[in-house]
């Protein structure tokens, strides 16, 4: 029987120990479709079944020999099988094997990846509660602009992760077919009952038509799915790389005792297990570029993917495995600075709520052009003078006609911005 991996256990999928079970399981099972249409002895199986083995060594020199795998696996296990190995393999060919043993692959694949996504979005969850209410300055361009909540930051990354869940999940199920249609796919020498058995069996779709080879776009679609996650994972590396720099210093990751930052500059403490994943998340682009170039291939097949598929397979799920996990990692042991988040809140001396001001004064019967004009002409001496922006708009007299001092002062509270914040919570969380 073909076994359930667990987290953590990514590599071992990807190990031929796993491939050639796979194979052997699917050589097994067609034969007992052959038994249910009354075409195979119930004991023959069930002889082959019992003696069926293989031996990896033993199909390694075999293949050394006759280059090509199937065969080398086929010529091992008949060497324990015996005179009845002549069923194995009947009407099929190599790619039903191979086709439909990837598939299983991939499908044991993306089940460990939901459940690294399950616990990094569990993870991301639980700290979002702990800052919900936790203000910092948000910033568009890297620029200050209104006040934000680092627990909203935290429920943003969660609720993408969740729809790269359900990305993973659809794209799980869209490879999670198998074919068993032969040479050309057309069932010439097989009949569709034995693809539909051994499909059910393996927990895999028959895929409704296929060539010789189950189509590409299928994989792509996966190998996409796996770089957008971990695009996702980069965009959450990269805020904290920037959080972290030395004029931030918002955030920092976990810096444990003994550790070094510099082989040079004994002062350093760098966010290295973030730019880790920015790093790793660029292979996973260029495997979802190799998906895509698999897809367009001659006629009814070539072999030209199947190199490209033997790399991207495991790596690209064991990078995604990898960098799943020490996302996990960061976000749980995340240090978070509420006081530098406050004092670089003030950094601007109260441009953050110019917004407000504007809004006010049209509210106040300026029009929307006046109002941009003289909030900004004020603005851009707190830029340029290192003005107060409260003070120098108390001092303008064209807004004095308009707002009074204590008008004003109400306007520069930082609690205006997070009214909404348990809705948000409420929308993404209940």
């Amino acid at each position: 029987m073909i076994p359930r991996y667990t987290r953590s256990m990514m590599s071992q999928i990807w190990e031929p120990e796993n491939r050639f079970t796979i194979w052997l399981e699917i050589e097994i099972l067609a034969l007992e479709a052959l038994v249910n249409k009354g075409e195979m002895s119930r004991d023959v199986v069930r002889s082959i079944r019992t003696k069926a083995k293989f031996n990896i060594e033993r199909i390694e020199t075999l293949e050394k020999e006759l280059k090509h795998d199937v065969i080398a696996f086929l010529t091992c296990v008949a060497e324990f099988v015996g005179p009845d190995s002549r069923f194995i393999h009947k009407g099929l060919t190599s790619s039903d094997i191979l086709d439909t043993a990837f598939a299983v692959q991939l499908k044991q694949a993306g089940d460990l990846l939901i459940q690294d996504i399950d616990s990094l979005m569990s993870i991301l969850k639980l700290r979002a509660y702990e800052f919900k209410d936790t203000v910092m300055v948000g910033r568009s361009h890297g620029i200050h602009g209104e006040p934000v909540t680092f627990g909203l930051k935290l429920a943003l990354w969660y609720e993408e992760m969740k729809r790269n869940r359900e990305r993973l999940l659809a794209a799980s199920t869209d490879v999670a077919v198998g074919k068993l249609s032969g040479a050309m796919g057309t069932f010439a020498h097989n009949d569709p009952f034995i693809e539909k058995y051994v499909c059910e069996k393996l927990g895999l779709k028959p895929d409704p038509i296929s060539t010789q080879v189950v189509q590409r776009d299928r994989h792509a679609h996966f190998f996409q799915t796996l770089s957008l996650v971990g695009a996702s994972l980069d965009k959450i590396a990269t805020e904290i790389r920037h959080l972290q720099r030395t004029e931030v210093y918002e955030v920092e990751e976990y810096f444990s005792p003994g550790q070094k930052g510099s082989s040079a500059m004994p002062h350093k403490r760098n966010p290295v297990l973030s730019e880790n994943i920015s790093g790793l998340s660029r292979l996973l682009r260029g495997y979802a570029l190799s998906a895509i170039e698999n897809v367009a291939l001659w006629h009814e097949r070539d072999i030209s993917h199947s190199s490209v598929e033997r790399v991207i397979g495991p790596d690209a799920t064991i990078v995604l495995d990898f960098m799943l996990d020490r996302s996990c990692g960061i976000i749980s042991k995340l240090l978070v600075y509420p006081e530098n988040m406050k004092t670089n809140l003030g950094e601007m001396k109260g441009l953050i709520y110019s917004q407000r001001v504007l809004l006010a004064l049209i509210d106040a019967g300026m029009s929307r052009e006046d109002a941009y004009k003289v909030v900004q002409k004020s603005a851009m001496k707190v830029w340029e003078q290192d003005a107060d922006f409260l003070s120098e708009l108390k001092k303008d007299d064209k807004i004095s006609r308009y707002l009074n001092a204590q008008d004003l002062n109400p306007l520069f509270d930082v609690k205006y911005y997070l009214r909404h914040v348990d809705t948000l919570f409420k929308r993404i969380f209940i």
